[in-house]
């Protein structure tokens, strides 16, 4: 009996993995060198925020899953920590998820971060960068990375990103970027 068990829950497992692999083989990239998708979504301060506002400046454009959660707070904490190096190098840091702009503010109030949050909680933004994922039926946004020129191009793609390095390699990322743009 304890053989069906453990066979029955593989077997669902195998299943579940199988659904976000076709959901996420059905999403496209961005790719290197294309324009930016443009987008408008509310900060966490209601604030409507544009790519297009960011031309003439890098643009990291991080989506994560859900605000207050370990892995999200570790890798806002990394850009939080690092922002002012972001900013040496004319660089904005734009955390995106589907969570209300409500729940960023809280989520800024309570980890105290200064960039800026943008809610997407209808996924159009998150869909158009590849990033949806989610599993049994609840939408999230994966952990990916986008870094966008001062053109309005992107300049790198990391996906499945990992918290805990996510700032240092983008912020490692820029000179090199800067290198190829000129």
């Amino acid at each position: 009996m304890k053989t069906l068990t453990l066979f029955a829950l593989v077997a669902v497992l195998v299943a579940a993995a199988s659904l976000v692999s076709v959901r996420a083989a059905s999403q496209t990239l961005p790719a290197v060198g294309q324009l930016a998708p443009g987008f408008t979504l509310p900060s966490q301060d209601g604030s409507p925020i544009s790519l297009a506002s960011f031309r003439g400046k890098w643009v990291v454009l991080y989506f994560y899953p859900k605000d207050l959660s370990p892995g999200c707070t570790i890798e806002a904490h990394g850009f939080q920590r690092d922002l002012p190096q972001f900013e040496a190098r004319n660089a904005v840091i734009l955390g995106v998820s589907v969570d209300s702009a409500g729940s960023h503010t809280q989520f800024c109030a309570k980890e105290g971060l200064t960039f800026r949050l943008l809610s997407d909680p209808e996924h159009k933004v998150v869909e158009a960068y590849g990033s949806l994922g989610g599993l049994a039926g609840i939408k999230i946004a994966s952990r990916n990375s986008f870094l966008i020129d001062p053109m309005g191009r992107i300049a790198k793609v990391w996906t499945h990103v990992n918290p805990s390095t996510a700032s240092t390699e983008a912020l490692a990322a820029i000179p090199l970027a800067q290198k190829a743009v000129e």
